[in-house]
């Protein structure tokens, strides 16, 4: 059997690669350390009944499939398995449908997330979910990893936003879940379960999301902190103070100072950690909500803070926030946690952070969407050093268990993938998984889809 050849007789020429040479770029995500293979052929489909023909040559042979978008994700959710096809989504990149009276989009999973937001700001219209990777991001890879970003604090993430979906399931079967409505109360709600189900379910091949109104201006409001506690107690505040911000993060020295080598823009200047926080209600709201949060902020003692009005300022230092990770992978290979407790345990967990790094003698860079209680952590070890990565993955073990002992859970936008089974088998009783692997034995019965990810092994 050899599933590029095969492959190649049922679908139009170039939608598949079997040169041993090129698959490389296809078999693994930007996750550190995460297991890979190279697959046995990658399979480029420009429409859902091109999908439906990969899956049914795969589920009748026995032959895995791991779906793929941009292959940004940081648990190895895409990385290919021994002998599988990889179904590549990056030639499925149409908008289909932008509607400003229903206030709806309809695209193919291989849209990027800032192309659909730039084409619904063209009509007055907002996609809120933005992750950091949103400039090259997938909307298909959002949706299997349910991604989140700085502004989910407030508005949700991609689940919130997924009205309908078009799957082919491990049958081979293209289904409509969901609904183009404002609401419905028909049957179970199919389409969130797929959403965040990383490949195990079903190949998503188009979605319909829901969309906001334009949003109003932005008040930008930093705070700049000796150390991560008195930050978390800002955040404390905040929370407690009843202002929702449509962004709260946390960015700690390491990372600023990762920046500031690469990028020369003063972030380091202030103190060791910063909080970048923005209020949008409308009108003299917004301008109410900014000043509590620097009230806050200052209550909780900030060595600097202040309030910007200048939008491009503000905007700039967003983007700064946005170069944190990139900024670190040049000093090495970046091993980053997604771990997320209830906001008001915040402070206790970043506190836990700093005794973990002394405990191990490691420096652990501080990242959060700290407004939910979603941190990540990251540590830099130097590339090719096996020891190292497996005392990192370590160090990040220990991590999850606080984070699960505080009530939290081993992954608030990244995923599962390779990376966190083990902490998701602390997460979840045996029943609950069970649970887990039953739903999955109805969508794929083949056991086909993105095997040995999640909860399978």
């Amino acid at each position: 059997m050899d599933p590029a050849s095969d492959l190649a007789k049922l679908l139009p020429d170039g939608r598949v690669i079997g040169d041993p040479a090129r698959l490389a770029s296809f078999a693994h995500d930007e996750a550190a350390g995460a297991p890979w293979s190279l697959p046995a052929a990658v399979v480029r489909p420009r429409d859902t009944a091109e999908v439906v023909s990969v899956v049914r040559y795969c589920a009748e042979r026995g032959v895995p499939v791991v779906a793929r978008g941009a292959g940004t994700g940081l648990s190895g959710g895409a990385n290919a398995v021994d002998g599988c096809v990889v179904v590549s989504f990056a030639a499925m990149n149409r908008i289909l449908r932008i509607d400003p009276d229903e206030r709806l989009a309809v695209v193919q999973p291989g849209v990027v997330n800032d192309d659909l937001r730039a084409a619904c700001a063209a009509e007055g219209l907002w996609y809120p979910p933005d992750p950091a990777s949103a400039p090259w991001s997938t909307l298909g890879g959002n949706v299997a990893t349910n991604a989140g970003g700085l502004c989910c604090v407030k508005y949700g993430v991609t689940r919130d936003y997924v009205l309908g979906l078009e799957v082919v399931t491990g049958h081979g079967r293209a289904v409509r879940l969901g609904r183009r409505t404002a609401k419905s109360s028909a049957g179970f709600e199919l389409a969130g379960l797929l959403v965040g189900s990383e490949g195990t379910l079903g190949l998503v091949t188009e979605v319909t999301l829901r969309l906001r109104g334009e949003r109003a201006p932005e008040h930008t409001v930093v705070g700049s902190f000796a150390d991560l506690p008195g930050a978390g107690r800002a955040v404390a505040r905040v929370v407690a103070s009843g202002v929702v911000p449509s962004a709260l993060e946390l960015v700690d020295r390491y990372c600023l100072r990762a920046v500031d080598e690469w990028k020369n823009m003063g972030l380091t200047d202030g103190g060791n950690v910063l909080l970048l926080a923005r209020c949008d209600a409308p009108g003299a709201a917004g301008e109410q909500e900014a000043a509590t949060v620097l009230a806050c902020f200052e209550a909780a003692g900030a060595t600097w803070s202040a309030r910007s009005r200048d939008q491009a300022e503000g905007d700039a230092l967003f983007a700064a926030r946005r170069l944190v990770y990139p900024a670190l992978e040049r000093l090495g290979l970046v091993l980053s946690e997604d771990i997320c407790v209830p906001r008001t345990l915040v402070p206790e967990m970043l506190a836990h952070l700093e005794r973990t790094a002394g405990r191990h003698g490691v420096r652990i860079a501080g990242l959060a969407h700290a407004g939910d209680g979603n941190l990540h952590p990251m540590l830099v070890v130097p590339r090719g050093d096996e020891k190292e990565l497996a005392r990192g993955r370590e160090v990040f073990e220990e991590i999850v268990d606080q984070a699960i002992a505080l009530g939290g859970t081993v992954t608030g936008e990244h995923g599962v993938g390779l990376l966190k089974m083990r902490g998701l088998a602390r997460e979840f009783s045996p029943a609950v998984l069970d649970l887990h692997r039953g739903i999955k034995q109805v969508w794929d019965p083949a056991g086909i889809l993105n095997p040995g990810k999640v909860f399978t092994a």
